[in-house]
């Protein structure tokens, strides 16, 4: 700050003089004591008032604005969460309380609840297509046969390891009924002119209009033995192109091919088991020819030996008679 004297000269203030003169100004603005006390006791008859501490976080106008926001943010944030978790565990309830359990009770209405609701498997459910059809379901008869539609498969592979994981987890939870043998599980798609999977469209509003065919069926037997409870699984119902497909997306390098195609039935199997049905044959041909042979070998032998015995029988009586007409002459 700058003082003009009487002469019209500035003034410059000295570094003694602007200390004593900032240690007496206060928020006011004002160096004067008195000036400065009237100051604040008018602001602090109308609510202004407000001392301010440099080193706090607060706000110098006194609002808590912030603060209200943090909270308000935080609360929100929290009763999401224990609403989402609320809503998870209330439907794992209703779900499982909805679902149908095969392995006590086996008809129609329940196959048809567990294909709609879906079956517990590993650590959650399993869902089934949207479309689907129950020929029969009778425990009297051991036997479960269904028919689902697949919509959402893009191709064969898709479709493929999709229904064999639906497949067995139905299939199982069906076979844990004592009274169910057989389940059969049919698979159909849609496809287009060009032999294409159709799938539906718009989030599953628009259902697709192809041909429907079947793709292929899981058959899955139960077998009871005296050493436990055997599950045997047949995959019918799988064409040659197929087939191929199947090959080409699954099989590598690294791939073993026996068990490809063991489990495809292909006919490189047919081939193999054809070479290997021939081998069979003609080793045990090879064992019955050695057979007949060392059987021939030992009667050629018996009869030789039995030959020479009697050769050795005749020759003896013969010496016999000489003899004995040799004794009678000497005795004439």
């Amino acid at each position: 700050m700058a003082k003009k004297n009487k002469k019209g000269l500035e003034k410059t203030l000295t570094g003694e003089e602007a200390e004593r003169l900032f240690a007496r100004v206060d928020e006011t603005g004002h160096d004067n004591e008195q000036t400065a006390r009237h100051q604040h006791r008018r602001r602090i008859e109308k609510g202004q008032g407000v001392l301010v501490d440099p080193l706090s976080e607060d706000d110098p106008s006194g609002s808590t604005v912030g603060k209200a926001i943090t909270r308000t943010a935080v609360g929100f944030v929290l009763i999401f969460l224990a609403i989402v978790v609320i809503a998870q565990v209330s439907c794992g309830v209703v779900r499982r309380a909805n679902t149908a359990n095969l392995s006590e009770n086996v008809n129609v209405e329940s196959v048809a609840s567990a294909l709609r609701g879906g079956v517990e498997w590993g650590n959650g459910f399993t869902q089934f297509p949207e479309d689907f059809s129950v020929q029969e379901a009778d425990e009297s008869a051991h036997r479960v046969e269904v028919t689902v539609v697949d919509t959402s498969s893009k191709d064969a592979l898709e479709c493929f390891s999709g229904s064999q994981i639906q497949a067995t987890a139905f299939s199982v939870n069906a076979l844990l009924n004592p009274n169910i043998n057989t389940v059969i599980y049919h698979v159909n798609v849609h496809f287009d002119d060009k032999g294409e999977f159709q799938q539906s469209q718009l989030f599953g509003f628009l259902k697709p209009t192809g041909a429907v065919r079947t793709f292929m069926t899981f058959i899955w037997t139960k077998t009871t033995t005296e050493d436990g409870v055997r599950f045997n699984c047949t995959i019918t119902g799988v064409d040659t192109n197929v087939q191929a497909e199947l090959r080409e997306r699954i099989t590598s390098s690294f791939t073993p091919q026996t068990i490809i195609s063991y489990v495809l039935g292909d006919s490189s199997e047919e081939s193999s088991s054809a070479t290997s049905t021939e081998k069979s044959r003609s080793k045990s041909r090879s064992k019955t020819e050695e057979s007949s042979a060392a059987v021939a070998a030992t009667t050629e032998q018996s009869a030789a030996a039995t030959s020479s015995d009697a050769a050795e029988e005749s020759s003896a009586a013969v010496e016999a008679q000489v003899a004995e007409d040799a004794s009678g002459e000497s005795e004439e």
